[in-house]
């Protein structure tokens, strides 16, 4: 708890200097970060990722996560380079909802599969961070601030589940599912329209 506690005082630290003038950085590194913070199917899905990341264990538990935010990456700079992908939109919605169901089977899977999993949905919620990019923001601040805040959410999703599952015990990988369940009923609640 301390480690995350420290984590999240590090990462918004550089917002803290926004209130000056004529900081732009700054303010390309805060909207960055709020972007994937700012809605819940951004949300679901990042923490949703660090949970699966817990299910599949072993290496996974931070290649998952880094094939996330390297395909991210990769969708951003197609959102900048205005290149159409068709249902970007859906697919963020949909994103939670498979990979918490991923993560609700629990079934083996081979770690570059799992990669490829999540590095799919990815892409979209990249296309969506640079699409969405204010015109007088810095790129490289602003992907420097969703980045950040995306490895947080994976990292709160792993954190939060090692915790549950410390506190069970035993039943620890199971809770693991029972949590990806969630996730996956969110992203429903998002597509249907509920959040």
């Amino acid at each position: 708890m301390r480690l995350l506690l420290a984590l999240a005082i590090l990462v918004l630290s550089p917002t803290l200097a926004f209130a000056h003038t004529g900081v732009g950085h700054t303010a390309g590194f805060f909207h960055g970060f709020e972007h994937p913070i700012g809605g819940i199917d951004h949300v679901l899905a990042m923490v949703a990722v660090g949970v699966f990341a817990y299910v599949m264990g072993g290496r996974a538990l931070w290649l998952v996560p880094l094939s996330f935010v390297a395909m991210m990456v990769a969708g951003f700079a197609l959102g900048i380079a205005q290149v159409e992908i068709p249902f970007v939109e859906l697919g963020i919605a949909l994103s939670s909802v498979v990979i918490g169901a991923a993560a609700a089977l629990g079934r083996p899977m081979p770690t570059a599969g799992a990669m490829a999993l999540v590095g799919m949905f990815a892409i979209f919620h990249g296309h969506a961070h640079g699409a969405e990019m204010p015109a007088d923001t810095s790129g490289l601040t602003y992907a420097a601030g969703f980045v950040t805040a995306t490895a947080l959410l994976h990292l709160i999703g792993i954190a939060a589940t090692f915790g549950v599952a410390k506190i069970i015990g035993k039943y620890g990988k199971l809770a693991a599912r029972i949590g990806g369940a969630a996730f996956a009923l969110g992203g429903m609640g998002v597509l249907a329209g509920w959040f």
